[in-house]
């Protein structure tokens, strides 16, 4: 019989699951519980919640949470950081914290959008612009062919306002 601190604990990881966008799973070993809490702040701004998780217990949740598939990011002792809204912000903040305090925090992979991804695809997350950069990037390609066709109308309204202003300057030279 599960004991309640358990059954609380599998709702706890289930719905986590159920709401990520992104998971993230690591080897916690080594680190000290004030480099986990350190880890934890530093990644709440990025609406990332970091949980310890117990295998048996992760593996319940994900077949709860319809997602089976997380269940192969829990081996040996896994924290799992699980991210909400952009996919990309968790990935890059955890990178950055990582480097930023050299911890040697071992990445086991990572879960995105159904697909589970081994260490060097969450890494190459992390190089990836944020999704707000990519948005004014394809917006800015998207204006810049409009700017220059309305430049290009505006310089032959010019032009041609141009000429007919020379030509009437010729016609009243030779009418005088």
């Amino acid at each position: 019989m599960p004991t309640p601190r358990k059954v609380e604990m599998l709702a706890e990881i289930k719905d986590r699951m159920e709401r990520a966008s992104i998971a993230i799973s690591a080897d916690y070993r080594g680190l000290s519980v004030a480099q986990l809490t350190d880890l934890r702040r530093a990644l709440r701004p990025a609406n990332v919640e970091v949980k310890v998780v117990k295998n048996t217990l992760a593996v319940m949740a994900a077949s709860q949470a319809g997602r089976p598939e997380m269940s192969e990011l829990v081996q040996g002792p896994t924290a799992v950081a699980f991210g909400f809204g952009d996919p990309i912000a968790p990935v890059k903040a955890l990178a950055e914290h990582l480097r930023a305090r050299r911890m040697q925090l071992t990445i086991l992979g990572g879960w995105l959008e159904g697909k589970i991804l081994n260490r060097a695809e969450v890494e190459s997350l992390a190089t990836l612009p944020s999704k707000e950069q990519l948005i004014a990037d394809v917006v800015g390609k998207l204006q810049s062919p409009l700017y220059n066709f309305a430049g290009l109308l505006q310089a032959s309204i010019r032009n041609f306002a141009g000429l007919v202003e020379a030509r009437a300057l010729q016609l009243e030279e030779t009418a005088a």
